[in-house]
């Protein structure tokens, strides 16, 4: 892995392809041979570092696990138990991965104090496809959208998931992390110990050679941080851009398009929680108030905060 990675959302979609965690001058000789798959997920690129005899197998295993995640939670995959749910408006018989990922929302939602929210999904498609056409949103249609916010009126238990009417949800900014976890448990499992497995959230397992950790800087910063057997996420304003020069970040709590902060990382036990906290306190206005919000979730730190 590059000694200084940069870690931006925006990185991550757009330059990963191009490696972005290549071999580069630095790279400790056993990393820069490891087996590298490069691939697609969630929509999004996706890459595992994996230093080992058997890697062929256990990248294959990560990639079978992936595409079984996608399965449920993917939104471009118009047969995902995600994508029927939004359809429909309730799947029976949900799997037990989106069940838990939902309990995890729920958590992430009220620490965040409604910042993060996974019903935001039909005022992003309002307001995309009006951008995409050249206008401004049907003002009825933007109304409907906004007032289908709400992940509170979210009901799901062991055997179905119901939304209100005019729901639809995105896991887009929690379940890049929340595979990121479970394809970190599943090498886990196979007795891995020093993996880097990124998804568009890290989780760093074990550390690089010559390393007590694995070396990342976030993006903007000179100081070099080391991560070991914990996930870093970062979300940024302009991460995504629904026009030139405006950002994706929706204020579920308005339902409108904000900048407040420009880029916010976290750092937690997995890469899930660390993921949707990053997504919610980007809509926060100053570093006290993303702190004040993390003083009651366990062992996560704010790493860094960008007006």
């Amino acid at each position: 892995m590059q000694e200084t990675q940069q870690i931006t959302r925006r990185r991550f979609l757009i330059i990963a392809a191009a490696s972005c965690l290549g071999a580069a001058g630095g790279l400790p000789t056993s990393v820069a041979a490891a087996a590298h798959w490069r691939g697609v997920a969630l929509g999004a690129d996706a890459q595992i570092i994996l230093d080992h005899p058997d890697a062929t197998r256990l990248i294959a295993m990560a990639r079978a696990e992936i595409r079984r995640l996608e399965a449920v939670f993917s939104l471009y995959d118009a047969n995902s138990e995600l994508s029927q749910l939004n359809r429909a408006g309730h799947l029976e018989a949900p799997a037990f991965e989106l069940l838990d990922c939902l309990a995890l929302c729920r958590k992430v939602h009220h620490a965040t104090e409604g910042r993060f929210d996974p019903t935001v999904q039909p005022l992003w498609q309002v307001l995309a496809e009006a951008a995409m056409q050249g206008h401004e949103p049907v003002a009825d249609t933007l109304a409907a959208a906004r007032a289908a916010i709400g992940f509170d009126r979210v009901m799901f238990e062991a055997g179905i998931v119901r939304l209100r009417q005019g729901q639809r949800l995105t896991l887009n900014g929690i379940a890049q992390g929340y595979v990121a976890d479970h394809v970190a448990a599943l090498l886990g499992r196979e007795g891995i110990e020093d993996v880097l497995i990124d998804t568009g959230e890290i989780v760093a397992l074990g550390s690089a050679p010559q390393h007590d950790g694995w070396p990342v800087t976030i993006a903007g910063e000179s100081v070099q941080r080391s991560l070991r057997n914990r996930a870093l996420a970062t979300s940024a304003y302009q991460g995504t851009e629904i026009r030139d020069g405006e950002g994706h970040i929706l204020d579920p709590r308005h339902g409108n398009l904000v900048q407040a902060a420009t880029q916010v990382s976290v750092s937690a036990p997995t890469a899930a929680m660390a993921d949707g906290l990053s997504t919610g306190l980007v809509l926060t206005t100053t570093q006290a108030e993303a702190e004040q919000l993390l003083r009651n979730v366990k062992e996560v730190r704010l790493e860094s905060f960008v007006l």
